[in-house]
């Protein structure tokens, strides 16, 4: 997930994917943020508001985590400097340095 979670992933993780747009047909409608967003399918409930809550906590907690990652991602070498260090010695030197300054700056959480 590249944002925060939203009350609407929550209660998508919940109903494991049984969602459903206007255009589905869905058997119940939900509303988030004033908008008519999707709907839950036949054969599943709504979640409570106290699971919804708890899953926000769960995907929030998930997220978090990932911080790392996203930073390291914002600052690896691009796809065209990877794509020339292929074929050039010193460009490849260069890629790899890159790579072990910015895992240094933003360590792996254990």
């Amino acid at each position: 997930m590249n944002l925060n979670p939203r009350y609407y992933d929550a209660v998508l993780s919940l109903v494991g994917g049984a969602m459903s747009g206007p255009t589905d047909g869905p058997i119940s409608r939900m509303h988030f943020d004033d908008n008519e967003i999707a709907g839950i399918k036949d054969g599943h409930t709504l979640p409570s508001e106290s699971e919804i809550n708890a899953e926000m906590i769960r995907l929030q907690a998930e997220y978090d985590a990932q911080e790392y990652a996203r930073n390291r991602q914002a600052e690896y070498p691009t796809i065209a400097e990877l794509t020339v260090a292929l074929y050039d010695t010193d460009d490849k030197s260069a890629v790899e340095a890159k790579r072990a300054a910015v895992k240094a700056k933003y360590p792996k959480p254990e």
